[in-house]
């Protein structure tokens, strides 16, 4: 079967709608999802640490949805599962119920290296002097030629930097604790990782901390890691901490133990405030949602308009466009319904029909827009498609004016650390004033929040963040080499 892997010699077996609405206008994609649990072994068979991951995972869709993994250990062997699809169709009961054990690691992945095939999905896996090593990851390495040439030839059997990361990890000795020791402080890039061998669940942060990480405890004496806190709260567990930048922890029957393999230098990533994260979320100590509400309130004392009504593009607009109206005065609306039934397998439409194939996903609420002036709430600008969509059925369905709002900066570089946004060139605020795009996009005004004003909302000091998205300011220089999404491919 396709979604096997087979290990130790056993074969086995969010809907964000407003940026896809225009299938030529691709959003940035999520970095992925990880999720970690460890349980004593005497309370495996209560914990089912599988379904354990299946949910955590569930929570974490948002974050990937080309392909799921689940590896699992009993205490001697590892097995995993993996496959294309969303966790809901890579994983059934059948298949969990085969997954049994008492340490298990889950990813959702939406590729930044390597291209999205069943050899690229998450777990990776590799056996090692003794036994066997599973490795999930949420970032994007910048240094991975370097890596992949501490390798043996003919090593890799995948084109991602975690295979390159995860034969790393296997291959030297005295055991996953003592590689990462020597390998992580040589590695660069953003990096939050979970993997395990047969005994101990490991999760290390990379030492700018780009991507979260989060540490979770269970009734039963379990422990939890996962990207986002609501990964934590879908499975029950309490929140403890974050997981440091530049932090190692490993969870056994002795609990937790720490070290730390470099100075943490914080650079979280900011984009994670604006669309990546879930609202539900809560990153250093500040709710995601409180945030955009935060954010949406100074965008209206940045840009204000006299207007009849404040409508968000759903579902991503959501939060800003509350804030937007609260410190605006100016009434919330529904003024488009979103078909929560389409998703990533719709077929899409040829160009002849593309304006029914956006219909089919986001519908303007004619009665409620009519003659009305309208300002539309979204979290950001890619390359201009879905706005410009979005405007268009607006004003066909009678809207007197529309005024357009960003809850982030222009968006003008891409992202090196696990997002896969446009190119620079594909990017419509690389080449473009705001008022071009304003032009571009058809709207009557068109207004972004400022970076200060967005960093002051996170509440992070801006030294501490990564806003390279939108100052072009890198904090982990990036070499040309290691740019292409398709490196370890061309070089093989």
């Amino acid at each position: 079967m396709k979604g096997a892997s087979r290990l130790a010699g056993v074969p086995l077996r969010d809907g964000r709608l407003s940026h896809d609405i225009d299938p030529s206008d691709r959003p940035p994609q999520d970095a992925c999802g990880v999720f970690g649990v460890w349980v004593p072994a005497d309370q495996a068979p209560r914990a089912e640490v599988s379904k354990l991951t299946y949910y955590g995972l569930y929570a974490l869709q948002h974050r990937g949805q080309e392909s799921a993994g689940i590896a699992v250990s009993d205490g001697s062997r590892i097995v995993v599962y993996k496959d294309m699809g969303l966790v809901a169709q890579v994983f059934d009961e059948s298949v969990l119920n085969t997954l049994r054990g008492h340490i298990a690691v889950g990813h959702c992945r939406y590729s930044t290296t390597g291209s999205p095939t069943w050899e690229n999905a998450q777990p990776t896996f590799r056996s090692t002097e003794a036994g066997g090593l599973a490795l999930v990851h949420n970032g994007n390495l910048i240094n991975t030629p370097d890596l992949a040439a501490r390798l043996e030839p003919g090593v890799l059997t995948a084109t991602t930097d975690t295979e390159v990361l995860t034969a790393l990890l296997a291959t030297r000795e005295g055991g996953p604790l003592a590689a990462a020791r020597e390998i992580l402080p040589v590695t660069r890039g953003a990096y939050s990782l979970v993997f395990m061998d047969e005994g101990v669940l490991y999760a290390a942060r990379d030492p700018e901390g780009i991507r979260p990480l989060v540490l979770g405890s269970l009734e039963d004496g379990g422990w939890v890691v996962a990207s986002e806190t609501a990964g934590l709260d879908i499975v029950g567990a309490r929140f403890v901490r974050e997981i440091e930048p530049g932090e190692l922890i490993a969870i056994d029957g002795g609990g937790v133990r720490s070290e730390r393999f470099a100075e943490q230098r914080p650079k979280g990533c900011l984009f994670e405030y604006v669309y990546l994260a879930r609202p539900d979320t809560t990153i250093a100590g500040r709710s995601v949602q409180a945030t955009r509400v935060e954010v949406g309130r100074r965008l209206a004392r940045e840009h204000p308009v006299e207007a009849d009504l404040v409508i968000p593009t759903p579902e991503s607009g959501t939060p800003a466009a509350i804030g937007y109206a609260e410190a605006s005065g100016i009434p919330y609306g529904q003024g488009l319904v979103k078909n929560s039934y389409v998703g990533r397998t719709f077929i899409q439409p040829s160009q002849t029909i593309r304006q029914l194939g956006i219909r089919l996903k986001l519908n303007p609420l004619r009665e409620a827009i009519e003659g009305k002036r309208l300002v539309v709430v979204d979290d950001s600008i890619v390359r201009g498609n879905t706005q410009r969509a979005i405007v268009g059925m607006l004003r066909d369905a009678g809207a007197k004016e529309v005024h357009v709002r960003i809850s982030s900066p222009p968006v003008s570089w891409p992202c090196f650390y696990g997002i896969d946004f446009a190119t620079r060139a594909e990017l419509i605020a690389g080449h473009l004033s705001v008022e071009e795009i304003r032009d571009s996009i058809g709207a009557d005004s068109l207004g972004y929040i400022s970076l200060d004003e967005l960093i002051s909302a996170s509440r992070i000091p801006k030294d501490n963040l990564c806003r390279a998205c939108f100052d072009g300011v890198y904090p982990i220089p990036v070499e040309d080499a290691a740019r292409g999404k398709h490196l370890l491919e061309v070089t093989r």
